[in-house]
């Protein structure tokens, strides 16, 4: 069980214990409850907390009624939720807090969460998708305290798991659609492909491709470096087909 000294855990920074609903026992955090038990603590049913300085056992509130200390710079009586100021607040359509500015922020309501308002009108919907797991990791998105990172096909992964995926590749690990610009390394590519003969007995073979971009299937030349999408001009492409000689050289 959590000790309790002032400076709160790992995860937050508070001077207070909460009470688990669940079992009675005092943990600073549901996330350092849910590490030690073998069930969840219900953040919303909480109704008793145990300051950390005096030991005083009240209602759930932002200052101790016997020693005024203060729990948290931050307190959400529905979540509650007690950490210093990160400029967080409540969404009510989310369910839960998050951390703002909230002027910096919109909740979209198809995808049921609260994105960056660079992002209004400018991101790919999908219906409630914060409620998917993180394809990467597997775990929860929505109720995370890492961040949600928005691919261009709509899809999420935690920040952290975006960052790592791009160590290793560049399409959603879901639709195969690129996660990122990738247009200077297409062009880039042009003209290694363009400087790559193939031997001549693959000189006119063809190959029916799928863009994985903007799913146009094409029939154009084989190449060992990749084959450009006709439509996008992407090569984040996969064969569709078997090969075939151009009528030509049949």
């Amino acid at each position: 069980m959590a000790e309790a000294g002032g400076a709160g855990c790992e995860h937050y920074r508070r001077s207070c214990l909460l009470q688990a609903p669940c079992c009675s026992k005092f943990y600073v955090c549901r996330l350092c409850h849910d590490s030690k038990e073998d069930h969840q603590m219900d953040r919303f049913k909480v109704k008793q907390v145990q300051c950390a300085k005096c030991r005083r056992i009240q209602q759930a509130q932002q200052s101790c009624e016997d020693c005024s200390s203060v729990f948290g710079e931050y307190y959400c009586g529905i979540c509650h939720l007690f950490d210093k100021d990160k400029k967080q607040y409540h969404c009510e359509k989310c369910g839960i807090c998050r951390i703002g500015p909230k002027e910096d922020f919109f909740h979209c309501s198809k995808c049921n969460l609260c994105l960056a308002l660079s992002l209004q009108g400018k991101h790919k919907c999908i219906e409630n998708v914060s409620r998917q797991d993180c394809p990467i990791c597997l775990e929860d998105i929505h109720t995370s305290r890492v961040g949600a990172h928005v691919l261009p096909c709509g899809h999420l992964l935690h920040r952290t798991c975006y960052e790592d995926m791009l160590k290793e590749g560049y399409r959603c690990p879901l639709c195969m659609h690129s996660a990122l610009d990738m247009s200077r390394y297409w062009r880039q590519l042009d003209d290694e492909v363009a400087q790559t003969p193939m031997p001549t007995e693959y000189q006119n073979m063809m190959v029916e491709i799928l863009c994985n971009d903007c799913s146009t299937r094409s029939t154009v030349q084989f190449h060992i470096l990749g084959m450009k999408c006709t439509s996008c001009e992407s090569y984040n492409t996969a064969q569709d087909g078997g090969c075939r000689m151009a009528l030509e050289q049949q």
